[in-house]
């Protein structure tokens, strides 16, 4: 379920917990897209039956791919109005804790930790959590910046 907040009520956010995102399927396809995308052809994440014989019993997610959806799972969680521009601002801690299998499903749980001023916008600063279906850790732990500008 998505939250909503005007743009000058996003403090009024600090601390609460968004809840979760839809879970979305990591699938042999998106893999190897990845893999095409960054030059990370590596056998564990590209070659399913050799990944069988590996150390997680088959094929994974590359760690920043499964990163990498971390804006498209935040944009299930919350939509400020009166935003003109949103800028991913990077990162400040990322732990890749467990593997994603091809295959699973995943999805996200955030928190705003803080909102400060910036010059022409606002600076938040979101504590995310990627799981996996049925899983017993996370699957990424990531602190997450970002600027909104109105």
């Amino acid at each position: 379920m998505t939250t909503t907040v005007a743009y000058d009520d996003l403090s009024s956010l600090v601390g609460q917990d968004l809840g979760y995102t839809e879970w979305r399927e990591i699938t042999q396809e998106r893999v190897n897209t990845f893999a095409d995308a960054t030059d990370d052809h590596q056998w564990i994440h590209t070659e399913p039956e050799r990944a069988k014989d590996g150390p997680f019993g088959g094929a994974i997610a590359h760690g920043f791919l499964t990163l990498s959806l971390l804006i498209p799972l935040w944009t299930e969680l919350l939509e400020v109005t009166g935003v003109t521009t949103k800028v991913n601002y990077g990162l400040d801690k990322v732990r890749f804790v467990s593997p994603v299998k091809v295959g699973a499903r995943i999805r996200m749980t955030a928190t705003i930790a803080e909102v400060q001023e910036v010059p022409g916008g606002r600076h938040l600063v979101v504590d995310a959590t990627i799981e996996t279906e049925g899983g017993t850790k996370p699957a990424v732990v990531a602190r997450s910046l970002q600027r909104l500008y109105a």
